[in-house]
């Protein structure tokens, strides 16, 4: 799953793996912004974000009925229980309970120590600074609470507003995925972006 939009990104993570049996749901505050566990409760604001195609058009999932969107709802629990994702609803402090949209990581691979995340967030909130706010927060949580070293992007040539986003974060390009994805009847590259853990240690040093 590849998110190109602005409000969409993927991320590949590596370093120790993160076991959900032995530690609680670990909710994350940015200034503006609360990072909770995603409860039955979102499903309608799941819905809503993942039908709409402004989400949609690069995130590589999307569903028809309010119904189909529980398959969702039951991955984002499934990879926090079995370990081996973690992903978090987006709030604001104002209003905990309503969702704008999500974040987080998967196919997390111990023995590799890789893991992917992504995000995606509503329309309506597009242009607030949201996604690089929390992302901040994420790749912290990664590399200083998390044990990992490199976060590895890949986005689509195309998403300008997406890599220009990461790059502020301090993702070098490593190069481009030529025709690497076969996504709606054609081939497409990706850009291939990271960030290592010492890197973004100083660039927080730096502020």
């Amino acid at each position: 799953m590849h998110l190109q939009a602005l409000e969409c990104l993927i991320v590949t993570c590596y370093g120790k793996a993160y076991m959900s049996e032995t530690k609680p749901f670990p909710v994350l505050e940015t200034a503006n912004y609360q990072l909770r566990r995603i409860v039955a409760a979102d499903m309608p604001a799941v819905f809503r974000g993942l039908s709409d195609p402004r989400v949609t058009e690069y995130y590589g999932i999307s569903y028809a009925t309010l119904a189909s969107s529980q398959e969702q709802m039951d991955w984002y629990e499934q990879v926090w229980l079995d370990g081996t994702g973690l992903w978090w609803g987006i709030c604001s402090k104002e209003k905990p309970e309503q969702l704008i949209g999500t974040c987080g990581l998967h196919e997390w691979e111990q023995e590799h120590h890789c893991a992917e995340t992504g995000f995606w967030l509503s329309p309506d909130h597009w242009g607030k600074a949201v996604i690089p706010e929390c992302m901040n927060v994420i790749v912290n949580h990664c590399f200083k609470h998390l044990g990992l070293h490199r976060l590895q992007a890949m986005v689509e040539p195309e998403n300008i507003a997406s890599w220009r986003l990461i790059e502020k974060l301090g993702f070098r390009l490593e190069g481009v995925l030529r025709e690497c994805e076969y996504k709606n009847g054609r081939y497409v590259d990706l850009k291939c972006y990271s960030l290592l853990d010492r890197e973004f240690g100083s660039k927080q040093d730096s502020h």
